[in-house]
C-alpha cells in the first residue's frame, strides 16, 4: 500500500491507496482554463517527465515488477488478470494516469503510457497490455461530450472501460436522438473487469448512398454480452474476449465521430482544455501499446544477461559470457531495444509539444507516427527472437520466463497497429503523393 503527500508548485497532491486510487485526493489550487470550440488547447501543461509526480508513478509501476513476475504463471492460467493485480493497479493510481484532473485523475503527459507500460512489461506483458489499454480509455473518454464523461465518472471515477476498435465488426444506423448498434467485436482486452466498453462501428444508411462514417460508441455492460473465447498462445492473461451487441440504442452524446479525434479541439475540450485531450488519437494509437513490447524485450534482455554471466555451456563447460557470440547478441538486442525506446518516447513527447502550440500534424506526420510505432515494436520483437534463439534448448522449458516472453512478444507484434507492411505501405503512399488508406487519421 502507498501513502504519502507531496507538494509540487501550486499543486497539493495526497497519495492515498484505496478503492478510489492514487489520484482520488489530488487537488488543484488554480482554476482550469476553459477552451470552447475552435480555441487552442489550454496552455497549462500536464505533469510530465522530470516532475516528482511523474517519477513517482513510474517508480510505482517498477515496484510491481517482482510481484507480477511471481504471478505470471497464475495470470496465464486464469486467462485474465488476478484480482490482486487489478487491485495493485487501482491502488497505485496507474489506471488513472491520463484521466483529467478535474475528476481526480493524474493528467500526466501522453508518454507516461509508454514509460509505465515499459516498466510493467518487465514484470508481465499481459498485465502491461491491460494496464495500457484501460488507462488509455480514460484519456479517450476525456474527448467525449460531457454527458458521456458524467455517465461514467459521475458514478465511479475509477470505473474501467474496455474497447474494441475493429470498425467493420459493427453496424450502426441513425435513430431519433442517437443510433441503433449491432455487431460482434473481437479482442476486447480486460473486458471482464470493466463496466463500460468503447466499440468502433461504421455508420451507414441502408443503401450506403450517403457514404459511411467511422464512430465510437460508449456502452454500459448491460448493453453487451461477453463471449469467453480467449485461449491464446501469447498475452494469455489479457482476457481479450469477444463482445456482442444486438439492437442497442446509444444516445448521440454517448458517441464520438472519429473525425473529431484527428487532432485539435474535441467535444470534451470545453471541460478538458489540456493539450493532452487535443492529440490525434489514431495517429498515436500504436504508442498506447508499444511500451508493452518494449518492457517485455527489456526483461528478456536482462534475464539473458544475468544467465550468461553465470551459466556454462552444457557441452564444453565454457562460460557463456566469455563467448564472442554471446557478447554480440547482447549488443544487437540492446541496440534494438534502446533505439525503440528512444523513438517511442521522442514521438510522444514531440506530439504533445505540438498540441500545446495548437498545431495539428499533417497526414505525412501522422503516417510517420504510425510507421514508427510499428517499426519500434518490430525492433523489440526482433530482439526477443534473437535472444530466444541464442538461449538454446533451455529456452523451451515452461518453468522459465523466456518462453513466455517469446510468446508475448509475437502476440504483441500481431496487433494490426504493429504490422509494418500496413503502416509502411501507407507511409510510402503518402510520401509519393497518394492518398492515405487509413480512414482513421
Amino acid at each position: 500500500m502507498f501513502a504519502h503527500a507531496l507538494n509540487i508548485g501550486d499543486q497539493s497532491i495526497n497519495y492515498m491507496a484505496g478503492s478510489a486510487g492514487f489520484w482520488a485526493e489530488r487537488r488543484l489550487t488554480k482554476e482550469m482554463p476553459m477552451a470552447g470550440s475552435g480555441r487552442k488547447p489550454g496552455a497549462n501543461a500536464p505533469t510530465g517527465p522530470g516532475s516528482d509526480a511523474y517519477a513517482i508513478m513510474v517508480a510505482r509501476a517498477r515496484a510491481l515488477i517482482p510481484a507480477l513476475r511471481e504471478r505470471a504463471s497464475r495470470t496465464e492460467e486464469l486467462r485474465r488478470l488476478p484480482p490482486e493485480t487489478e487491485r495493485d493497479l487501482h491502488d497505485s493510481g496507474l489506471f488513472r494516469i491520463l484521466q483529467p484532473t478535474r475528476v481526480g485523475g493524474g493528467e500526466l503527459d501522453y508518454v507516461a503510457l509508454v514509460d509505465c507500460a515499459d516498466a510493467l512489461g518487465q514484470g508481465d506483458a499481459s498485465v502491461s497490455w491491460n494496464f495500457a489499454n484501460l488507462a488509455s480509455h480514460h484519456w479517450m473518454l476525456g474527448m467525449f461530450a460531457l454527458e458521456a464523461q458524467n455517465a461514467v465518472w459521475g458514478e465511479d471515477p475509477s470505473a474501467l472501460i474496455a474497447s474494441s476498435f475493429v470498425f467493420p465488426a459493427g453496424r450502426a444506423r441513425k435513430a431519433d436522438g442517437g443510433y441503433v448498434l449491432n455487431g460482434h467485436w473481437p479482442f476486447s482486452s480486460g473486458v471482464e473487469s470493466c463496466e463500460w466498453n468503447m466499440l468502433a462501428s461504421i455508420v451507414a444508411s441502408d443503401d450506403e448512398a450517403d457514404g459511411i462514417e467511422y464512430r465510437l460508441f460508449l456502452l454500459n455492460r448491460r448493453d453487451y454480452s461477453i463471449n469467453d473465447i480467449w485461449n491464446a498462445a501469447g498475452l494469455r492473461g489479457t482476457g481479450s474476449n469477444d463482445v456482442q451487441v444486438t439492437d442497442a440504442f446509444v444516445p448521440e452524446q454517448m458517441t464520438v465521430a472519429v473525425s473529431d479525434l484527428t487532432g485539435g479541439p474535441t467535444p470534451g475540450s470545453v471541460v478538458n482544455p489540456s493539450a493532452l485531450y487535443a492529440l490525434p488519437v489514431f495517429s498515436l494509437f500504436p504508442y498506447v501499446l508499444s511500451g508493452v513490447g518494449l518492457g517485455n524485450a527489456q526483461a528478456c534482455l536482462d534475464d539473458y544477461v544475468e544467465i550468461a554471466r553465470h551459466r556454462a555451456s552444457t557441452y564444453n563447460r565454457a562460460k557463456l559470457g566469455d563467448l564472442q557470440s554471446t557478447q554480440i547478441k547482447i549488443a544487437q538486442a540492446s541496440a534494438k531495444i534502446d533505439a525503440a525506446r528512444l523513438i517511442m518516447r521522442m514521438n510522444c513527447i514531440e506530439a504533445l509539444a505540438a498540441a500545446r502550440c495548437g498545431q495539428i500534424p499533417d497526414i505525412a506526420a501522422k503516417t510517420k507516427l504510425r510507421r514508427d510505432g510499428a517499426f519500434t515494436v518490430n525492433l523489440c520483437t526482433d530482439a526477443v527472437s534473437l535472444l530466444f534463439a541464442a538461449s538454446g534448448a533451455r529456452s523451451l522449458f515452461t518453468s522459465g520466463a523466456l518462453q513466455r516472453q517469446f510468446r508475448d512478444a509475437h502476440a504483441v507484434n500481431s496487433h494490426l497497429a504493429f504490422n509494418f507492411d500496413a503502416a509502411g505501405t501507407n507511409y510510402g503512399r503518402v510520401a509519393l503523393g497518394l492518398p492515405s488508406e487509413n480512414l482513421t487519421l
